[in-house]
């Protein structure tokens, strides 16, 4: 079972970065042949202005012992999507795995500011980035996806149903992108179950992406230095890689199609399939900040990896 996902053919869309290059990665750790997708390129960049790019991530995917693939798509752009799923379609005649990653609002969000006072272009935009893409992508890419009973979606998410359905999340507009996204994988997985295919929400917990670790003046590998700025980031944060093994745990289950229309978290996935992060830790983020920093109570990992 070295490569559980041999043959397999997965599309992350918004592989650029984040969790969504943990997840082709480990997809790539599984044996999976991964196309990732975004629209920062050796040759351009996006409005992000960052660094990272697709092609850096299916190299990455290659080393991990997949096959990665990049492809340049604004998954905003229907006709941008709809070739790409006509691509893979002609190269692998097969889509097993979809997982709709696409974001793009860190630099959108005005943290806690009510809806009236929140710039309303910057609010509509992180709504069409987090829900319009995740929308098209899967209008092109479900037709082949269920040609094979066993396929599976994944909408990444922040928050789990539960903690979601009784949290607000940073300001209207975020609040309802990442609630939307639950819902769409509801709404996916009525619509797939005829075909014996799952759709399910999944969400990372606190995730060491590279903008967060530049947020706390941090890498990979001092991580836990960043407990002088919050010493909550680092008890129980985990690296992308750790929502993307939930991931390859999810579509390696021959019991999926028993999570349809689930809300999942890494850290509780991990209890139950036995994967680790990269440091051999199990952090489970969204117990603890329930049960430690939304209680007020000093960091403390004990117990929650």
């Amino acid at each position: 079972m070295d490569s559980p996902l041999a043959g397999k053919v997965a599309l992350v869309a918004g592989a650029t970065r984040g969790a969504g290059r943990g997840t082709a990665v480990a997809l790539g750790e599984a044996g999976a042949i991964v196309y990732c997708t975004g629209r920062t390129t050796k040759d351009r960049r996006s409005a992000y202005n960052r660094a990272e790019t697709i092609e850096e991530t299916a190299a990455m995917v290659t080393s991990a012992g997949g096959t990665g693939i990049a492809a340049a798509v604004d998954h905003l752009s229907a006709a941008e999507v709809e070739q790409l799923i006509r691509r893979i379609d002609a190269e692998r005649g097969r889509l097993d795995i979809l997982v709709n990653d696409v974001w793009g609002g860190e630099n959108l969000i005005e943290w806690n500011t009510p809806l009236w006072e929140h710039n309303l272009d910057a609010g509509l935009k992180m709504l069409h980035g987090a829900v319009d893409t995740h929308l098209v992508t899967s209008h092109f890419a479900l037709p082949l996806l269920i040609r094979r009973p066993g396929g599976l979606v994944v909408e990444m998410t922040d928050g789990t149903r539960d903690y979601n359905a009784a949290h607000y999340r940073l300001s209207a507009f975020y609040d309802l992108a990442k609630s939307a996204v639950l819902r769409l994988a509801f709404s996916q997985a009525e619509e797939l179950k005829p075909f014996g295919c799952t759709a399910l929400a999944l969400t990372p917990g606190w995730m060491r992406s590279e903008m967060m670790l530049e947020h706390y003046g941090v890498t990979e590998a001092n991580w836990r230095d960043g407990a002088a700025v919050n010493p909550h980031f680092a008890a129980i944060s985990e690296s992308p890689r750790f929502v993307g093994r939930a991931v390859a745990a999810l579509a390696a289950d021959p019991e999926l199609h028993l999570r349809n229309g689930g809300s999942y978290s890494s850290g509780g996935l991990a209890r139950e399939y036995g994967f680790t992060d990269v440091d051999g830790s199990q952090p489970d983020c969204w117990r603890y900040l329930a049960e430690v920093q939304d209680a007020g109570l000093p960091a403390d990992p004990a117990g929650y990896r």
